[in-house]
C-alpha cells in the first residue's frame, strides 16, 4: 500500500507550499509561503499562532485550513549505554519505533560527539529478512513524510538533544517508500531549514536495483547502504526473500551506478552469523565486491531476535564469538578492506540493529516496484 501522492500541509518543500498558496489562498502575498516554511520546518512551531510574523488573520486562516500533525509519544526506553527508543503512536493509532544512538567519541567537553537517529520508513516491513524482528510485523503502511520528518523533531524536542546524523535504518524499507523518503530528505536538508547536511544522512536498503536507479536519478546527494549479509546468492536468498527476485548481480550493478553518479562510495553492511558467512572465503568474496567501486563494510553484530518467537533459519542463526567475529574482521582487513565495526547500542533495550519489533493486527499487501 502507498501513502497518497500529494502530502499534508506539513510535510511540503518550499516549492509545495508555494503552490498550495497560490492555488489556496491566492490573495495572500507569496512571501507568507517562505515565512510559513521556515516556520515549520526552521523553527519547528507546533502551532500557527507561534508564527508571529504572521497578520493574525493569515494565523486564523491557516488554523481554520489546517491541521499540523503530531506524534504521540507511547514510550521511551533507555539503554545502559545511553541509547533511547521511542515508540510513538500514528495519528491512526498504529506505532512505529526510533532510535537514538550516542556516539562513543566524546569531545573536550564530556559529552558525545555525534548522535544519531534511526527513523523508520513504514509501519511493519513487507520483506520478511530473516534476522530481523521488524518482519515478524508485516507490513501495515508507508509513513507520510510528515511522519518521518516528525521523528526528528520530537526526538530533539523529548531530549534537549540535536541530531549531528539520520540514518534511514529504522521500521520497513525506505526504497519502497521513496516519494515520502525523496520529500523528507528534500525539507531536511534545504539551507533554509538548516536540519542536516546531506553528508549526514544514509538510507539503507535491502535492495531493490530499479528503486536504487529512481533514487540515483534524484540527486540527492546523501549516503547510500545496501544490506548485503552474504556474498553468494544461495545464502542471501535464505537470509533475505527479496533476493529471489534481485539476485546480487543486479543488486550491486545498482550500487554502483549510484556510486558513477554521485561519486558517493558506497556502504556495504553485513551481519556476522555463527559459522554460516564468516569464513575465509567469504572474506574473499566480500573484498571483490568491495573493489568494484569505492566503498565500505560496515561489519554489524548478530542481534538475536528470540522475543519474536522466529521458526525456519530464523530459529538458528547465532552471533559469531568474539574470537571468531574478529578473527573475520582481521581476514577482510588483509584483504584490504574499508571495515567499521558497528557496536551493540542498545540491546539491552531492544533497540539494536535488526531488533525493532511490534505488536500489529492484519498486516496489508505490498506491490514492489
Amino acid at each position: 500500500m502507498r501513502t497518497p501522492a500529494t502530502p499534508d500541509f506539513f510535510g511540503r518543500t518550499r516549492e509545495e507550499l508555494q503552490e498550495l498558496f497560490a492555488l489556496e489562498m491566492p490573495d495572500v502575498p507569496k512571501f507568507r509561503a517562505g515565512q510559513v516554511y521556515r516556520w515549520l520546518y526552521a523553527r519547528r512551531a507546533q502551532s500557527f499562532a507561534e508564527m508571529t510574523d504572521l497578520p493574525k488573520a493569515l494565523q486564523a486562516e491557516l488554523k481554520k485550513r489546517f491541521k499540523l500533525p503530531k506524534l504521540k509519544l507511547a514510550h521511551l526506553s533507555e539503554s545502559s549505554d545511553g541509547t533511547r527508543k521511542f515508540l510513538f503512536t500514528l495519528s491512526d493509532g498504529l506505532s512505529i519505533e526510533t532510535v537514538l544512538i550516542p556516539s562513543e567519541m566524546i569531545d573536550e567537553r564530556g559529552e558525545t560527539k555525534r548522535k544519531t537517529l534511526c527513523v523508520s520508513t513504514q509501519v511493519g516491513c513487507p520483506l520478511d529478512c530473516k534476522f530481523c524482528a521488524t518482519a515478524s510485523l508485516k507490513l501495515k503502511r508507508n509513513l507520510t513524510t510528515a511522519e518521518i520528518l516528525l521523528q526528528v523533531f520530537e526526538a530533539e524536542r523529548l531530549t534537549g538533544e540535536t541530531i549531528t546524523n539520520l540514518v534511514f535504518m529504522g521500521m520497513g524499507e525506505p526504497m519502497l517508500n521513496l516519494e515520502h523518503v525523496a520529500r523528507a530528505i528534500r525539507i531536511m536538508t534545504d539551507p533554509e531549514t538548516e536540519i542536516l547536511g546531506k553528508k549526514r544522512i544514509t538510507v539503507s536498503t535491502s535492495g531493490l536495483p530499479e528503486a536504487i536507479r529512481e533514487f540515483t536519478q534524484m540527486n540527492l546527494g546523501v549516503k547510500l547502504a545496501l544490506s548485503l549479509h552474504a556474498t553468494t546468492n544461495e545464502l542471501r536468498s535464505r537470509l533475505m526473500p527479496i533476493n529471489r527476485r534481485y539476485p546480487l548481480e543486479e543488486v550491486l550493478a545498482a550500487m554502483e551506478d549510484y556510486y558513477q553518479q554521485s561519486r558517493i562510495p558506497v556502504t556495504y553492511e553485513y551481519i556476522v552469523f555463527h559459522g554460516l558467512n564468516d569464513g575465509p572465503a567469504d572474506a574473499k568474496r566480500l573484498a571483490k565486491i568491495t573493489r568494484r567501486c569505492p566503498s565500505k563494510v560496515n561489519v554489524i553484530p548478530f542481534h538475536p531476535i528470540d522475543f519474536t518467537h522466529p521458526e525456519g533459519i530464523s530459529a538458528e542463526l547465532a552471533p559469531a564469538p568474539k574470537a571468531e567475529f574478529e578473527r573475520f574482521l582481521a581476514m577482510l582487513r588483509t584483504e584490504g578492506v574499508r571495515v567499521m565495526v558497528r557496536t551493540s547500542s542498545g540491546v539491552d533495550i531492544e533497540a539494536a540493529c535488526g531488533q525493532l519489533a511490534l505488536a500489529q493486527e492484519k498486516p496489508v499487501e505490498l506491490v514492489l516496484p
